[in-house]
């Protein structure tokens, strides 16, 4: 969206306010709660309901009935809570700058951390429960929708501290985070990026968001220097980024430790029960398979004309001539056609809220960067876009948003609130699933060279950046969470270093790597959720597998089984079930496969002969 300014001799675009996108293209938070006074309202009668769950406290292995009544009120604030949470989330999301939406999270934020604390006894009150009665009491009928909870919190038993102790780390919660905030408004909120004069004279904003929109841009000085204005802001911050990460990872460490894992990464899967293996052999996998990647980047700097390849240069598509502008209701309508394989009812129910106001559309001042999906039971799954019409990738984000929005919407129809919560690692399934759709799809519908050259690249850029560039991404959270546990010191030189390492290794022998780049480590918003990327790689390789299973067989009813299956079982045992072993290296492998075979593709179509020694352009 493009707001000009009379009032100088060049137009400017500039990043518009809240108040100026249309109320069309803004998400519709009324299915939440019709206005600020209900959520207010509900604040309330939780704050006054809350207490009562002391009134359990010593009585959860005196009958099943008893732990049936604590679990249905624990569930009774839960909702409330997650409802509440949601609306004050989405609402910052809006415009991290506003005070009122800002002030409300906190309040909220210190209500739950009371809440946690009311409800520290329950958890080592049932670990206290002698083997044998809390299998009997988990058998019991009338606890049957409550089984997985029970038994998945029965595991927890070595990591579940005395009663004041798990009183002492739910009042210690929100001082911990308090790192993730701070990076959240600086980044979000304080640091100012100027403006860019671009290819056509004309001065335009640089911002979080908009700095894809000129990655992508055809002429390379333009590239080069938003590449260098971006991170000279990041630059001036760097020892304040620097600190805001570390200590992110001493806490994840001191949480780790207290709870008696053997790591902050054991901890992490944990929850899941994830084999380290699983995020071993993804490391390794990718490791052993990073030709394809450097031969990819020595075809992009051919195909560009470049002398030498740098990062600002792996965005840009490669085949020029073929320029993309998609509204975003265009969009939709691919999107919708790309998942027609699921059937009726998905598309129809994805059709139905990305039209209607599911999505919140547009870049404006204040507004969360990026893009994700959020809801809670028995809400709207909302996605909130920074969508540009020249950024072709945003396609697939919204597809891909899709994906986490209809994952969602199937658990929750399917599943009781307990166990409608899917983890991230079957999340990511579901979101790149539908990007593999969408690439499927496109290519399907051209028989232009050009064109497929471009679709091709985008599928090669997209395995680069949710394989390759993730799993770099997740060496190095094991790399610095593992040396603060050794007791090394994380400062910026540190971690500058660390991830210049990985840059090197990822990179490969002949790309350019500007020394602004090692900075990238320090505005990566995921390291804050630690060991979280490593689930894109493993996510995306799963989606290929299952979309080859969709597209070859033409039956999606094992795939809708996963969507449908929620948090019922682990996420190991649901992809097992849907037909793919995460445990085994070879779902990894088999999409680095694809992607050195869609580098080769492209070679042949760009007419670039890549086993020729010659470096010239």
């Amino acid at each position: 969206m493009i707001f000009r300014s009379a009032e100088t001799p060049h137009a400017v675009r500039r990043v518009p306010t809240r108040h100026e996108i249309p109320e069309s293209d803004r998400w519709d938070l009324t299915h939440l709660y019709p206005d600020d006074n209900a959520w207010e309202k509900e604040l309330a009668d939780l704050q006054q309901r809350y207490p009562q769950i002391a009134g359990f406290r010593g009585k959860l292995a005196e009958s099943a009935s008893s732990l049936l009544a604590a679990l249905e009120f624990e569930k009774s604030i839960d909702q409330p809570l997650e409802r509440l949470g949601t609306y004050a989330s989405l609402r910052v999301s809006e415009n991290a700058s506003d005070p009122a939406f800002l002030e409300r999270e906190a309040r909220l934020q210190n209500l739950h951390t009371k809440i946690v604390e009311k409800c520290s006894f329950i958890s080592p009150e049932l670990m206290a429960i002698p083997d044998d009665r809390f299998a009997a009491l988990a058998a019991a009928p009338e606890l049957a929708p409550w089984r997985t909870v029970l038994e998945r919190l029965r595991r927890f038993k070595p990591h579940t501290l005395n009663e004041n102790e798990e009183r002492l780390l739910a009042m210690s919660s929100q001082p911990l985070s308090g790192h993730e905030e701070t990076f959240s408004q600086l980044t979000n909120v304080d640091l100012k990026f100027g403006l860019i004069v671009d290819s056509t004279g004309q001065e335009v904003e640089l911002s979080q968001s908009s700095f894809s929109s000129f990655l992508v841009k055809p002429d390379h000085d333009l590239r080069r220097r938003a590449f260098h204005q971006f991170y000279e802001e990041f630059s001036d911050h760097k020892f304040t980024l620097a600190s805001t990460l570390a200590s992110s990872v001493r806490t994840d460490v001191f949480q780790a430790k207290a709870r008696n894992y053997p790591s902050a990464r054991a901890a992490a899967l944990f929850r899941n029960n994830i084999p380290l293996a699983v995020y071993d052999n993804l490391v390794a996998t990718v490791r052993a398979n990073l030709a394809p990647l450097y031969r990819y980047y020595e075809l992009r700097r051919r195909a560009l004309g470049i002398d030498e390849i740098h990062h600002y240069d792996t965005y840009v598509p490669l085949v020029p001539k073929i320029t993309t502008h998609l509204t975003f209701d265009e969009a939709i309508d691919r999107t919708i056609a790309a998942v027609a394989p699921l059937g009726a009812e998905y598309t129809r129910e994805l059709e139905t809220g990305l039209r209607g106001r599911w999505c919140d559309r547009y870049e404006s001042k204040g507004k969360r960067s990026g893009a994700f999906s959020s809801g809670c039971y028995g809400s709207p799954p909302y996605i909130l876009m920074n969508y540009k019409p020249d950024v072709f990738a945003d396609m697939f984000t919204l597809a891909h948003e899709a994906g986490h929005s209809m994952h969602t919407w199937y658990a929750q129809r399917n599943q009781t609130f307990q166990d409608h919560h899917y983890p991230i690692f079957l999340a990511e399934v579901a979101s790149t699933f539908n990007e593999e759709l969408l690439t499927h799809h496109l290519l399907d519908q051209t028989t232009d060279p050009q064109m497929k050259a471009y679709l091709l690249n985008r599928q090669i850029d997209d395995l680069r950046g949710t394989i390759y560039r993730q799993t770099m991404f997740a060496e190095f959270e094991t790399i610095i969470h593992e040396r603060q546990e050794s007791g090394e010191a994380l400062t910026l030189d540190t971690m500058t270093k660390i991830y210049h390492e990985l840059l090197v290794a990822y990179f490969g022998p002949d790309f350019a790597l500007d020394p602004q780049l090692d900075l990238e480590c320090l505005r990566i918003p995921h390291f804050y959720s630690s060991f979280y990327v490593y689930q894109y790689a493993t996510g995306m390789s799963a989606a290929v597998a299952l979309s080859r299973q969709v597209l070859e067989s033409g039956d999606a009813s094992r795939y809708l089984g996963f969507l449908k299956s929620g948090g019922k079982q682990y996420p190991i045992d649901t992809l097992k079930t849907a037909g793919v072993d995460m445990t085994s290296p070879q779902p990894v492998a088999s999409a680095l496969q694809l992607f050195a075979q869609r580098v080769d593709e492209l070679a042949v179509l760009l007419d670039i002969d890549l086993d020729s020694k010659s470096r010239a352009a």
